[in-house]
């Protein structure tokens, strides 16, 4: 099941289209304006975005450029705009596919999995697990596991730990985790990087003063690694 978000503000279109998309499996939420659609894509980390160009408030164009400044998730554009030069310029500024209106539910889910199969960069749905020592991130299953047990995971949790994952035995600042986790482009806030790496750790069974795979360098930042084996 695929999280979409629809920024659509015909309310003909987007209502129908909620409800067969749900139908065919997916989970999704919508938006009627380019404001709001954006901080759900930024706040609620969409799986995929289904955007229309006729935004009430700004174009969406304008939109899809600033979605790709802050994130890389797969877009695609519905416009009504069929000629080359506009479909042309739409890809170039970072839509991943596009369909022309009108267009079927049907045409859409299969333009959805098509996105979706080729992955976040292009490789055709090749995204490992990341594996660092018991600890398992399936970053296309959005799950974890620990020692073979699922753990609970909330959405910003999972980025935050799938960020880590990544990087493992490195030292990664607060700044890095609030631009590439939270998508806030300046310092600051380090209260909210604090609370979600302790609730983080509650739910690997560790804490700051006795990590297992969260260790805190003072100052600096955090480093995920794997626990040192045991004499």
């Amino acid at each position: 099941m695929a999280r979409l978000l629809l920024i659509e503000d015909d309310l003909t279109i987007r209502t129908p289209l909620i409800r067969a998309l749900r139908e065919r499996g997916h989970a999704v939420a919508a938006a009627s304006t380019a404001m709001a659609g954006l901080r759900d894509a930024l706040e609620d980390r969409p799986d995929l975005v289904v955007l229309d160009l006729g935004l009430p408030d700004l174009d969406g164009r304008e939109l899809l450029r600033m979605l790709r400044a802050v994130s890389s998730v797969p877009v695609i554009v519905a416009t009504a705009r069929d000629d080359e030069a506009e479909i042309v310029r739409v890809l170039d500024a970072g839509a991943d596919d596009y369909v022309v209106k009108p267009f079927t539910a049907a045409q859409l889910d299969a333009r959805v999995r098509a996105v979706l199969r080729r992955g976040p960069s292009g490789t055709d749905g090749q995204d490992p697990a990341l594996v660092v020592g018991g600890l398992r991130v399936d970053p296309r299953a959005r799950q974890v596991t620990l020692e073979g047990v699922a753990v609970e995971l909330t959405p910003r949790e999972f980025d935050l730990l799938h960020h880590l994952a990544g990087r493992p035995g490195q030292v990664v600042t607060k700044r890095e985790l609030l631009t590439e986790v939270w998508q806030i482009p300046y310092g600051g806030a380090d209260k909210t990087v604090d609370v979600h790496l302790s609730w983080l750790r509650r739910k690997l069974g560790e804490n700051a003063q006795q990590p297992r795979y969260l260790h805190t360098v003072r100052g600096v930042g955090v480093r995920l690694e794997a626990p040192a084996a045991q004499p």
